[in-house]
């Protein structure tokens, strides 16, 4: 598949995934080609994202948006070739963090070590410990509720070792598309390769669910355990802040 459909595909599964929960929570908004979901008691996704090339108008709206709407982050998706992103800086914004989009063509399943169990969220109470769990490997809070009205559209797995649970992933499925987000491991539990075996399991499930692709968007943390997988980068995100 060429890159071009592939950043597509990214673009489209990442965007698609805040959609889906904004919207679940009454917390989705769409103006012309602006979008943002911003879920109350929640930092994420909290995103206000644009499906066309930063211009000096779009600019100015999106600004407006985020300054009615505090802890909005713009994601700046570099495909454009224009560095149309200095429009942000020079009204203001300042880059919080940046990653790296990738995609792995699946192909053949990965062998597990099986020290690591996986359990699905499907009630409440396991929703309330997945989300205790992920600040301390993330710093940021994703709600409760969040786990609880989407679990039947995104896959949401709390990972445990020795029925300790000590890890987080999210899958998220666009046709043959499977976005692989939220992959985390709590601090006193890291550099013992369960990361790279929690991502081994979400690659195989990914097949087990007939995707072709697998997609993510890397922080400098876990790109270089994505990249000794096989994925291959795409373009970069940078996510602005009001300075």
């Amino acid at each position: 598949m060429k890159n071009s459909n592939l950043i597509e595909n990214n673009i489209d599964n990442l965007t698609g995934l805040w959609k889906t929960v904004g919207a679940s929570s009454l917390s989705y908004h769409k103006n012309e080609n602006l979008e943002y979901s911003k879920i109350q008691n929640s930092d994420w996704p909290n995103k206000l994202w644009l499906r066309e090339d930063i211009s000096e108008n779009n600019a100015e709206k999106a600004i407006e948006a985020i300054k009615a709407n505090s802890s909005l982050v713009i994601p700046y998706f570099d495909i454009y070739n224009s560095n149309s992103n200095k429009i942000l800086e020079d009204k203001g914004l300042v880059v919080k963090s940046e990653q790296v989009a990738m995609a792995l063509k699946l192909d053949q399943k990965f062998t597990l070590e099986n020290k690591l169990d996986y359990k699905r969220i499907t009630s409440e109470e396991e929703a309330g410990i997945w989300a205790t769990l992920y600040p301390s490997a993330f710093g940021y809070v994703i709600g409760k509720e969040i786990l609880v009205q989407n679990h039947t559209k995104v896959h949401f797995y709390l990972v445990s070792l020795d029925k300790q649970p000590i890890g987080t992933l999210m899958l998220y499925q666009t046709e043959n598309f499977a976005g692989i987000h939220g992959v985390g491991v709590i601090p006193e539990m890291r550099r013992k390769g369960f990361a790279e075996e929690i991502m081994k399991f979400a690659l195989n499930l990914s097949i087990d669910l007939k995707a072709e692709y697998a997609l993510l968007q890397a922080s400098a943390m876990g790109k270089d355990i994505y990249t000794r997988l096989g994925f291959v980068d795409l373009f970069v995100i940078k996510n602005y802040i009001l300075g």
